[in-house]
This record gives structure tokens, sequence and C-alpha cells, in this order.
């Protein structure tokens, strides 16, 4: 269950970058509205994800997931460069995350002490 946790809170953490960007500094309405939405449920859901794996690992793959799917939307939404060096390192970025989720099993239970 952690590992649903931690992968719905990256996808939410893309949600909200996404929408910092739009909001202009938090000065057009709808886009700072889903910032906040979509923070409070990254961090929500990243808060439950350490119930079930290792803080340092839910981390590390919630702030990889952001940042491949934020680099994404980059390329797709505003125009940034999908060079063939920076697609390259965001497929190692998605090797690392993948090898990350094998080199950390999840709890079969939530529990605070290990």
């Amino acid at each position: 269950m952690g590992w649903i946790y931690v992968f719905l809170a990256g996808l939410f953490e893309i949600g909200f970058t996404i929408s910092l960007k739009l909001s202009q500094n938090f000065s057009v309405l709808l886009p700072s509205l889903t910032f906040v939405v979509c923070a409070a449920a990254s961090f929500g859901l990243l808060t439950q994800a350490i119930k079930f794996i290792p803080l340092g690992t839910a981390y590390a793959i919630w702030t990889g997931i952001g940042a491949f799917g934020t680099a994404l939307a980059g390329i797709a939404l505003f125009g940034e460069s999908a060079s063939a060096l920076r697609l390259g390192l965001l497929a190692v970025l998605v090797g690392t995350i993948v090898a990350l989720k094998f080199a950390s099993p999840e709890k079969t239970q939530a529990n605070p002490e290990g």
C-alpha cells in the first residue's frame, strides 16, 4: 500500500509544480487553489507512505517522480528543452526510482518502529 501512496504523492507533486508555474506567483486564482489542493494531497499521501516505506526511500522516490513528471510537463506544456542528453538523464532517473523500489521492500503493516 505504501508504494501506491508514494506514487500518488508523486503525481500530486507534479500537479502542484505545474500549478505553481501557472499561478504566476499566486496571482491567478484557479492555479493557486490547485497548487494548495495538490500540495496538501501530495504531503498527506507521503505521510501515509512513510508508515510503510523507509523515510529516505519514500522521499527519494517522491521527489524523483515529481522531478521526472515536472520535466516532461515542462517539455510538453512550456516548450522546454528535449535534448537527447536531458531525456537520457531522465531515463536514468526512472531507472534509479525503479531500483530503489526493489531495494526497499514494503513493510507488511504500518509500524513506526521499523
